[in-house]
């Protein structure tokens, strides 16, 4: 009887591990497992400079409550330049973010998103809410805070960071703050989306995190503060993992409004600016009000998320969502709303004070890298002087990348590391003809023909 007891103790421990582990908020982190550096341009530079710092999330430790990220807060895609003066670099945060494994719904007074780090994506980098710390001063008649020196705003007629900031993010859509780099929308270039609001890529050539793809379900791209799961645009139309591939779509839309005397709900507050060519609707986070959509599962809640179904979560969860418009670009509140859905328990932390499991990554020991998927996009067809191979979705494991002739001899070697989407194969050398591209990610191996014409 007590080898039988000992015997049950250890196969619901057993039972309890491996449940553990395979929560997403434990296995979707992106690790660094082959000492991947950070990369950053300088302006003037078009070629990336190679950091000291490591890139991506360093270890992942979870006890039965909580999942541990230590992280660089580096991404493995290049940063910069910063155009607007931001004299920062992207530099290691030495940070160790505690997040609930068990997330649940807030049912009493909603936690507000409040400055700083309200998440964190997959590869370790900071998100950041709407705001960029610069508020309307309605005694001086002047924005103030953040950068802008003299006397702060009141924080009550808060400044949108996606537009006043937007010459100052990088070709992935990101800016350190101190050092901290950070995205406060949908990390994928500006240059994948369809209408294109910043040339910075031109020069600074970057891809962020992931390629949206309408197409496919958008991948796993981070966790919030109170622990639910952060997700690209598209997504199962209907909550329950039917009806196809659609954008899920945000709630907000700009108020008509000329004056700024009150807040969406009615409430009246200390006057902002009119509405005004210098002061334009979006100009502050709140410009926008909610409204419902009955009926239309792909319009998100007030926090910017909805429960539904997702394959990482097949029985559902709460989710949130990068949300971006019909030409991909960003859509208010960008990733979550003003207020979090769930208890927010999520921190920095400076140690581990409690007993935890380190998290081993199945494809760092043994090399099996599980992937849901792997499509691959190559172009220009045909081509003249190089070939860009694209990543659709999530990279999470790296790409190598082969180019042979037709007889099979191996021409050019390239990889994509883990985190990012793109990679360039320069062609100019080569003759005309027909060649051949073999992408593998562990697992998967894809085979594409190219041809170059000039």
């Amino acid at each position: 009887m007590k080898n039988y007891c000992l015997l049950l103790l250890s196969l619901i421990a057993l039972n309890f591990a491996e449940a553990q582990v395979s929560n997403p908020a434990i296995t979707g982190w992106i690790q660094n497992h082959n000492g991947l550096k950070g990369r950053h341009y300088v302006q003037g530079n078009s070629t990336a400079i190679t950091d000291a710092d490591s890139a991506n999330v360093q270890t992942v430790y979870y006890s039965a409550t909580k999942v541990y990220i230590r992280t660089t807060g580096v991404p493995g895609y290049v940063t910069g330049p910063f155009m607007d003066g931001n004299p920062s670099v992207a530099t290691n945060q030495h940070a160790i973010f505690s997040l609930p494994l068990n997330p649940v719904q807030n049912t009493g007074t909603l936690s507000p998103v409040t400055m700083g780090n309200i998440g964190l994506f997959v590869n370790g980098v900071a998100l950041f809410d709407a705001r960029d710390g610069v508020s309307w001063n309605n005694t001086t008649m002047a924005e103030g805070g953040g950068p802008i020196p003299g006397p702060p705003g009141q924080n009550v007629w808060n400044r949108d960071a996606i537009i006043a900031e937007r010459a100052g993010f990088d070709c992935s859509k990101g800016h350190p703050a101190q050092g901290n780099y950070h995205h406060h929308q949908n990390p994928s270039a500006f240059k994948l989306d369809y209408n294109v609001l910043s040339t910075v890529c031109n020069l600074y050539d970057a891809d962020g995190l992931y390629a949206i793809d309408s197409l496919n379900h958008s991948p796993l791209i981070g966790f919030s503060a109170d622990g639910f799961p952060i997700y690209g645009a598209y997504a199962f139309a209907n909550a329950d993992g039917t009806g196809g591939i659609v954008r899920m779509k945000t709630g907000y839309q700009l108020r008509n409004i000329t004056t700024r005397t009150t807040y969406a709900n009615g409430t009246s507050v200390t006057p902002g600016p009119a509405v005004s060519t210098s002061y334009p609707l979006g100009h502050y986070k709140e410009d926008y009000e909610w409204v419902a959509h009955p009926g239309q599962a792909d319009y998100l809640d007030a926090h910017n998320g909805r429960f539904c179904v997702t394959p990482e979560y097949p029985n559902g969860i709460y989710c949130y969502f990068a949300t971006v418009d019909a030409n991909w670009n960003s859509a208010y509140p960008y990733v979550i709303g003003p207020t979090y859905y769930g208890v927010k328990t999520g921190a920095k932390v400076t140690s581990i004070t409690e007993p935890v499991t380190l998290y081993v990554d199945s494809s760092a020991s043994t090399g099996i890298i599980k992937a849901t998927s792997f499509s691959i996009n190559v172009f220009p067809v045909p081509t003249q002087d190089f070939v860009a191979v694209q990543f659709n979705g999530m990279n999470r494991h790296g790409v190598q990348i082969h180019l042979f002739d037709m007889k099979g001899s191996l021409l050019q070697t390239s990889s994509i590391a883990a985190g990012s989407t793109i990679s360039y194969l320069d062609v100019q050398t080569l003759y005309n003809g027909t060649y051949i591209l073999q992408m593998n990610d562990g697992v998967h191996t894809v085979t594409k023909r190219i041809v170059i014409a000039r």
